[in-house]
C-alpha cells in the first residue's frame, strides 16, 4: 500500500493530476500506519501483520 500510494503520488506529481496526488497521499498514510501498528504487535481487524 505504501508503495502505490508513492508511486500514485509521483504519477499525480508529473502530470498535474490532483486526484493522483491526493489519494497517494491517503495510501501513504494509512499504509504507514498499518505498517506501525503491525510492527508492534497490535493485531487489527484480526491480522498481526500486514504485507
Amino acid at each position: 500500500m505504501i508503495i502505490l500510494g508513492l508511486i500514485l503520488l509521483i504519477v499525480g506529481w508529473l502530470v498535474h493530476i490532483s486526484i493522483l496526488e491526493t489519494i497517494g497521499v491517503i495510501l501513504l498514510i494509512i499504509g504507514a500506519v498499518l505498517w506501525v501498528l503491525g510492527a508492534v504487535g497490535r493485531p487489527l481487524a484480526g491480522r498481526r501483520h500486514y504485507w
